[in-house]
């Protein structure tokens, strides 16, 4: 073996010798890195503490404060809770068991239903294990003597996981008692995983195969200080507190059925807001210079071909037949504009062509993944398809930009911008990505416009640049997205003449900026936690009259607010105030007016918010002035 060098990332050199391991180094270092320190980042690749690299090598030092060091550290627990699981119940098989973002799970298959009390037995079994402070060790073994051990253990799933890698070893990892096939890297001992909890149980199909066993899924969680775990459960907490699901219901804003699972029915009072979301994105696109059309939900299965979506899509896509033909049932909206471009010629000088549509699509979704909102299998996409000459690009890039910025900021929402480059199944030259790539990149720094590339993340036709906005609890959620495309006018041989009078084939930017209405609907309802802005809310305002003696006056109040442009509704219920009050209070109705006996002589209505405060006596028309302003200028917090 050759000495080792290692280069820090200040640029400083150490010499070690030959065999020296990397937890050998961190012994050398100050008291923070070698107290912290759970893996190690060698020449880019991330590798056990316990690895000992030869030759010259750069080393960096990876803590659970680094994302890569939670992500192991995570992948680590997921270990741990296996180990818990097997010593409560013997039998149990075991399938995967990754890290996910905030946290990580682990598939079974077990005997036996698990419970909730399981859940405490299996965390309290792994609290053991960290205390033992067992040494994650990696063992390299040959395929088939790893396929041999593991069948004869009669784990049948990690069987059939080594008979589908490529390679002549694999790699297991051991702690204490219990093994797992694994690539690794993990922290050096148990004992360095931080504060965890175990959070559900769900079902699982094998490889996400509805045709393969049924398993059992643990979900938990891990963060390297218990401070940072309790923040993250109280979030959690607040988010189940948000649900859109609970609040659709107990708002009456949208539901979904047995006879139709994963298509959402709209309420009255859920179209209120969903109408309001399409009229100012059809106010702000017309503003923008798009033109609104409308494709069919119905074509040609041919033109799925043509498309690319057949070789890319077609599991996630419903098909009927027409006249003994076979057609598709879009999932996209994107052939049907390119079919609509193709309908007249087009010169240079018409570029760019701004087309937007809200267009109806359908997926295939499994029902395991099906929810709320978030996941359906019809939802609206605002899709835009921009027709550009190619130097046009980075100032319709730069316009699609703008235009996203000025929504979100109407909405309260803060983002971060991602660029999502080429994936493995993508269309095209690398060339033709390369070109796409560096065209969004430069439209992106020369707006100043911080962002993170996420390699390996584009759609198979394009690069995109991905909007993900911060809801009010934290959460981030992508929504706009704006992708280049150099593929389909080749496949649809579009063109415009140049000024040469040759013809040339346009680019075209797919763009959303809800992303789809549905799923932009269930993040509001989240974000406000149901107690909509007075411009979005359902109901605006209700009239309470305190006694039925001033019922009449508040039918008419209700009837002029409603001349006036307001959504009102009148609570003349035989109950008491304080609880028609409260009762709208839940329903998170931003303005409640009272009428008594002065209100009714006056003119007037005593204006209370949701929030229990009280804005005084006001006239009829100073009410309406004061929503008509707050509506107009799009308030978030009405105060």
């Amino acid at each position: 073996m050759s000495q080792l060098t290692v280069v820090f990332p200040d640029g400083k050199e150490q010499s070690f010798a030959p065999g020296t391991s990397l937890l050998q180094v961190l012994d050398t270092l100050p008291g923070k890195v070698k107290r912290s320190a759970i893996a190690a980042e060698v020449d880019d690749q991330l590798v056990d503490l316990a690895t000992t690299p030869q030759g010259r090598v750069r080393v960096k030092f990876i803590t659970p404060s680094d994302p890569q060091g939670l992500e192991i550290m995570r992948h680590s627990t997921a270990h741990v809770m296996a180990q818990a699981v097997k010593h409560i119940i013997p039998e149990a098989r075991f399938a995967i068991g990754p890290a996910i973002e905030n946290g990580f799970y682990y598939d079974f298959d077990l005997p036996r239903a698990l419970t909730p009390e399981d859940l405490t037995a299996i965390e309290e079994e792994m609290k053991r294990i960290v205390a033992e402070d067992y040494q994650f060790g990696r063992v390299d073994m040959d395929r088939l003597e790893a396929l041999d051990h593991f069948s004869k253990l009669d784990e049948k799933y990690k069987a059939e996981l080594i008979e589908n890698l490529n390679g002549e070893t694999v790699s297991l990892y051991r702690q204490g008692d219990f093994e797992d096939l694994c690539r690794g890297p993990h922290v050096p001992t148990t004992g360095k995983i931080g504060a965890f909890k175990l959070l559900s149980l769900a079902g699982a199909y094998w490889r996400g195969d509805s045709d393969r066993e049924m398993l059992q899924r643990i979900y938990g969680t891990v963060f390297p200080t218990e401070k940072e775990l309790k923040e993250y459960l109280t979030m959690m907490e607040e988010a189940a507190r948000r649900d859109h699901r609970k609040l659709g219901r107990e708002l009456d804003l949208f539901s979904l059925q047995e006879e139709g699972p994963g298509f959402p029915f709209y309420h009255p009072r859920g179209m209120v807001i969903r109408n309001i979301l399409e009229d100012f994105w059809r106010q702000e696109h017309q503003k923008a210079g798009y033109q609104e059309i409308r494709t069919p939900m119905i074509l040609n299965e041919e033109l799925w071909h043509r498309s690319g979506h057949w070789d890319h899509y077609k599991e996630n896509m419903y098909f009927t037949k027409i006249d003994d033909l076979d057609y598709a049932i879009k999932p996209m909206n994107c052939p049907g504009s390119m079919l609509v471009y193709k309908q007249r010629p087009h010169s240079y000088k018409d570029l760019p062509i701004r087309t937007c549509e809200l267009g109806l699509v359908h997926r295939h979704e499994m029902s395991g993944v099906l929810h709320g909102l978030f996941r359906v299998r019809c939802f609206t996409q605002d899709d835009a398809h921009l027709f550009v000459a190619p130097e046009q690009i980075r100032e319709e890039v730069q316009g699609v930009i703008k235009l996203v910025d000025k929504f979100y900021k109407v909405f309260g929402f803060e983002y971060h911008v991602e660029l999502s480059t080429k994936p493995e199944n993508a269309m095209g030259s690398d060339e033709i990505w390369e070109l796409a790539t560096d065209a969004l990149r430069e439209s992106l720094e020369d707006m100043q416009l911080p962002y993170k590339v996420n390699p390996g993340d584009g759609a198979f036709y394009g690069p995109k640049i991905d909007f993900h906005l911060r809801d009010s609890i934290g959460r981030t959620w992508q929504c706009a997205t704006v992708q280049l495309d150099f593929q389909m006018p080749e496949r649809f041989d579009l063109t415009y003449v140049g000024e040469d009078n040759a013809k040339h084939r346009p680019v075209i930017i797919h763009r959303v900026v809800y992303g789809s209405i549905e799923r932009f609907f269930g993040i509001l309802i989240e974000h406000h936690a149901g107690a909509f802005p007075v411009w979005l809310a359902p109901i605006q305002a209700v009239v309470l009259p305190i006694g039925q003696n001033h019922a009449d006056y508040a039918r008419q109040t209700m009837q002029a607010l409603q001349e006036a442009g307001l959504r009102v509704e009148l609570d003349a219920r035989n109950e008491k105030l304080g609880y028609r009050i409260r009762e709208w209070q839940m329903q998170k109705v931003p303005y409640m007016l009272v009428i008594g006996d002065q209100e009714a002589a006056d003119g007037a209505v005593a204006v209370r918010t949701r929030k229990g405060g009280n804005r005084g006596t006001m006239k009829l028309e100073q009410f309406a002035d004061l929503v008509r302003d707050q509506v107009n200028r799009r308030v978030i917090n009405e105060g």
